[in-house]
């Protein structure tokens, strides 16, 4: 992190949540239903809009400034990586004053392994993969607070669950620069399938499960987990994360 950036977001417990809200907005957001949304660009109901655990940047992230939506390729030539499709959005809002309105104009960016457990734009004891940009990329968010990405399932490397990289940062004023940084997981038994189907099957045994993944056991990883769905080709899913801007 750069010394002119700020870290923001953490997950809020039950006590926080409920105060943040205030005794007139407790009621309606206990009674939401998740992922429930009301029309329109008006505030986003609590408790589906919550602010999620930091973890660690990791030693992978490159700040390349990419901006793109289709992550799979190296820009230098054009051939995406193998893999099952993934569409990935984020959808971001400022939570405060009992709201979580949709953020606009935050920038995110994504990162990952491709299906042999390989990343791009780095020299790792493994692999040499300096230069190229695959699997990279950033959107702005629009004026509903979301970024997508079109990707590939991850594959694994070990010693880590299966995962994708993200860094949310937001203008803070004064040349300032707040950031929140995470990874978002797979269900196991739904890696299990994927990873049956080439070309994920020929690296062959050996993948670390979540909760064998001592960052996801130890850092809040069951508040990071996805929930894709059956789409054509792959899958869809999206991540809400509420960020506290100060």
């Amino acid at each position: 992190m750069h010394s002119d950036d700020t870290t923001i977001g953490r997950f809020l417990t039950r006590r926080e949540m409920l105060a943040l809200l205030g005794a007139s907005g407790a009621a309606f957001a206990i009674g939401a239903a998740p992922g429930e949304r009301r029309r329109g660009l008006s505030s986003r109901p609590l408790p589906a809009c919550v602010v999620r655990p930091a973890q660690t940047e990791g030693p992978y992230f490159v700040d390349g400034r990419l901006s793109r939506s289709d992550i799979r390729s190296d820009p230098a030539d054009g051939v995406p990586r193998p893999g099952t499709l993934l569409t990935l959005s984020f959808l971001v809002s400022r939570i405060g004053a009992g709201r979580c309105d949709p953020l606009p104009g935050a920038l995110v960016d994504v990162w990952q392994c491709d299906a042999e457990g390989i990343y791009s734009g780095v020299v790792d004891p493994q692999f040499n993969t300096e230069g190229q940009k695959f699997l990279r990329g950033n959107q702005t968010t629009d004026r509903e607070g979301r970024a997508t990405f079109l990707t590939i399932y991850p594959g694994w490397y070990r010693g880590r669950a299966v995962h994708i990289h993200f860094k949310i940062r937001v203008p803070a004023g004064a040349d300032r620069t707040a950031e929140f940084t995470s990874q978002v997981y797979f269900d196991d038994a739904l890696t299990d399938q994927v990873h049956t189907a080439a070309p994920y099957a020929a690296k062959g045994p050996g993948r670390t499960r979540n909760a064998e993944d001592r960052i996801f056991r130890t850092s809040g990883g069951d508040q990071l987990l996805l929930a894709p769905r059956a789409a054509a080709g792959g899958y869809d899913a999206t991540f809400e994360v509420g960020l506290q801007l100060g």
